[in-house]
C-alpha cells in the first residue's frame, strides 16, 4: 500500500537548539549569579530528561494545560540545577529561560527541512509533526516558516500519551483517516520515533545523522531527503 502521510518528531529531526542547550542555559544563570560549565549543563539536561515523566496529562482541561506544561518545564530545569548549590532568583530565571525557548530565534531548522518537506507535498503526501513537546512548538514551527507545509502538529502535552505510546500515533492517524500502514514517521529516536512508530503498525524510520547508531530492524536514514527514496521504493 502507497504512503499517504509522513509524521516527523521535530526537536532533533526538523528543528534544532539555534546553540547547545547548556550554553543557553549556562549564559542566563550567570545573569543571575551561578556559573556552570555548559558542557556540564548540557550532559545534566540529557540525564534528567531521560528521566523525567512523560511530556503529556491525560484528561486535563485545555484552560488548565499551560500550566502544567510550564510547571513540568521548572521541576525539569530545578532538578538539572540540584548539584550546583542555592539559586535564590530561580524563579526569575525560569520565567527567563522558558520565555526564550518559545521564540524561534532559540531554534533552527536542518539544512534539508524545507525541500524536503516541499518535495513531500509536491508530491501530494500528507505532512504531520508527532512531537514530545508543548504548546509553545506551535509559535516555533510558524516562527521558523514550516507551518504552511505541515497539515497539523501533534503534541503529548496535549493528546495526554508520549512517544513512545502508540496511542499519539493513532490520533495522528486518526486525523486524517489514514490506516497505520498508509503512514510512515521520521525521528532521532530508536525507541521514541522509529521503535514507537513501528510498535503502532507505521513504517518506522530512525534519523541517524552521525552515521553512529546501532543496527535495528528498522530503516535508517542519514538525512531527511533519503526518505524520499524510501516512499518510491514502496
Amino acid at each position: 500500500m502507497a504512503f499517504k502521510a509522513i509524521f516527523f518528531d521535530a526537536a532533533g529531526t526538523l528543528i534544532t537548539t539555534s546553540r547547545p542547550v547548556g550554553e543557553s542555559y549556562a549564559l542566563l544563570a550567570r545573569r543571575y549569579g551561578i556559573k556552570v560549565d555548559p558542557a556540564e549543563l548540557t550532559h545534566r539536561f540529557r540525564t534528567c530528561f531521560a528521566a523525567a515523566p512523560p511530556l503529556a496529562f491525560p484528561g486535563v482541561a485545555a484552560k488548565k494545560l499551560n500550566q502544567l506544561e510550564r510547571q513540568w518545564w521548572k521541576d525539569l530545569v530545578q532538578t538539572i540545577f540540584e548539584p550546583f548549590g542555592s539559586f535564590t532568583r530561580f524563579g526569575d530565571y525560569f520565567t527567563e529561560l522558558f520565555e526564550y525557548f518559545s521564540r524561534a530565534e532559540a531554534w533552527s531548522l536542518y539544512p534539508e527541512v524545507q525541500d524536503t518537506l516541499s518535495s513531500l507535498r509536491e508530491r501530494g503526501l500528507s505532512v504531520t509533526v508527532i512531537s514530545n513537546f508543548d504548546s509553545r512548538l506551535f509559535g516555533i514551527l510558524d516562527g521558523l516558516g514550516i507551518s504552511t507545509w505541515l497539515d497539523s502538529v501533534v503534541i503529548s502535552s496535549q493528546v495526554g500519551y508520549a512517544k513512545p505510546a502508540r496511542e499519539i500515533f493513532l490520533r495522528a492517524l486518526d486525523l486524517h483517516r489514514l490506516k497505520a500502514e498508509q503512514a510512515m514517521h521520521i525521528g532521532d529516536s530508536p525507541d521514541k520515533d522509529a521503535g514507537g512508530a513501528c510498535a503502532a503498525g507505521l513504517t518506522g524510520v530512525l534519523l541517524d545523522r552521525n552515521g553512529k547508531g546501532a543496527s535495528q530492524s528498522f530503516f535508517r536514514v542519514q538525512n531527511l531527503k533519503e526518505i524520499l527514496g524510501l516512499i518510491e521504493s514502496h
